[in-house]
């Protein structure tokens, strides 16, 4: 499959992920408009996310079911993201209006129809894409998402000050521009050679994945330990050792060595089986981890943060990799992976507005937690994984 469907994909959830960071950036002032009490602010962003824990497993299963007509796909997507785009373009018109109840139905839609973006174009590559390809493709995909991340610092200092129609309505209208190409992707994928049924098992007739549920569930508590690590743990870690006008230099680090690591991992998962990629990765994360909470000075930090920052990165290339390898059932698994990426963000933001990093009893536990939650994860999928292999060589177990 051309790589250059892959870095499509990754233009377009580029500047999906631009569209989040600017909503962040600018919810609390055109809350304000609204007539939205600063406080309602964190419960409207929770909200959000809510949304997504919904709306992104049933877009994924939805896309499983009308995915067997080439094209269809493609097109429920980019009507969707259309929609999308327009009410997001509209937020920063409706708001000065002082109307809540308008303000909240709008961002209701932006939120809903946005998962047009998540799901469905990996479940493009696990219904099209052939097997080898397709760790290639879920990588470049996620460069994407990795270089918005990496630029959101900056992003925020520009757009200071700057009148919000303007970046909404830029940022609209590349995602809209974009996202037209969706159709012409998935026709493209479909002419590519059919993915060959998967085997379930390596060369040494070992099972490649771990069950389903305990992958899952490995998943979302790695998700959590992301979720604390970056942006919870990062800021004190790196005040430690730097002043705080430092700060947008030093926060894109995990992203740059999640991007820089994208490859590695990419060439790793096409070699050997996702489930000992993503063991590998998350261990390797939460070594990381760990070492930035004991780094002595900004420079071994720094080094930390960027290891950090790979090793997410091998364990989502190796769990969207597991997902769109399920075949038919790609946009299924690649949903609720999006679920579980959106329920962690919802446990941190509500975490966060409860005190709970700054509570004496609680704080140095949530400080140690990316580190031992990385480690449970990849426990919780090397034990499955040694259970489907001691099941595979029992006797009657199949071959």
């Amino acid at each position: 499959m051309p790589a250059g469907v892959g870095l499509y994909l990754g233009v377009v959830q580029f500047f999906f992920a631009a569209t989040w960071i600017v909503y962040v950036i600018y919810l609390p002032q055109l809350a304000a408009q609204a007539g939205i009490g600063k406080g309602a602010v964190a419960a409207i962003l929770m909200a959000d996310q809510l949304v997504f824990v919904f709306t992104d497993y049933a877009t994924g299963v939805f896309s499983d079911r009308i995915a067997r007509i080439v094209g269809r796909l493609g097109l429920v997507a980019l009507a969707a993201t259309l929609v999308s785009c327009v009410a997001f373009v509209a937020l920063p018109f409706v708001a000065p209006a002082g109307a809540p109840a308008a303000f909240i139905a709008v961002t209701a839609v932006w939120a809903v129809t946005s998962s047009a973006l998540r799901a469905p174009p990996l479940a493009l590559i696990g219904k099209h894409a052939a097997k080898p390809a397709q760790p290639v493709l879920v990588a470049l995909s996620m460069l994407g998402l990795g270089v918005a991340n990496a630029a959101a610092p900056f992003l925020g200092l520009t757009l200071r000050g700057i009148d919000p129609r303007i970046p909404f309505a830029l940022a609209s209208a590349a995602l809209a521009a974009v996202t037209l190409g969706l159709v012409a992707a998935e026709r493209s994928l479909a002419r590519s050679r059919p993915a060959p049924a998967a085997s379930g098992t390596d060369a040494r007739g070992e099972p490649r994945v771990a069950p389903a549920p305990l992958v899952l569930v490995a998943v979302g508590v790695a998700a959590l330990a992301f979720q604390v690590h970056v942006f919870i743990d990062s800021t004190p870690l790196y005040l430690r050792h730097a002043v705080a006008t430092e700060l947008p230099a030093l926060a894109p680090t995990f992203w740059i060595g999640f991007n820089l690591a994208l490859l590695p991992f990419t060439l790793a998962a096409r070699r050997w089986p996702t489930v000992r990629v993503m063991i590998a990765a998350t261990v390797l994360a939460a070594v990381a981890a760990g070492a930035a909470r004991l780094a002595p000075n900004l420079p071994l930090l720094v080094t930390t943060q960027g290891i950090a920052g790979a090793g997410w990165a091998g364990a989502m290339v190796a769990a969207f990799a597991w997902a769109t390898g399920r075949g038919a059932g790609s946009g299924t698994f690649s949903g609720a992976l999006s679920s579980l990426l959106a329920l962690a963000t919802l446990i941190r933001m509500a975490s966060v507005a409860a005190g709970w990093p700054q509570a004496p009893d609680l704080h140095d536990a949530i400080a140690w937690w990316p580190a031992a939650g990385w480690l449970v994860a990849s426990a919780v999928v090397f034990i499955g994984w040694r259970w489907s292999v001691a099941r595979r060589r029992a006797p009657g177990g199949r071959a």
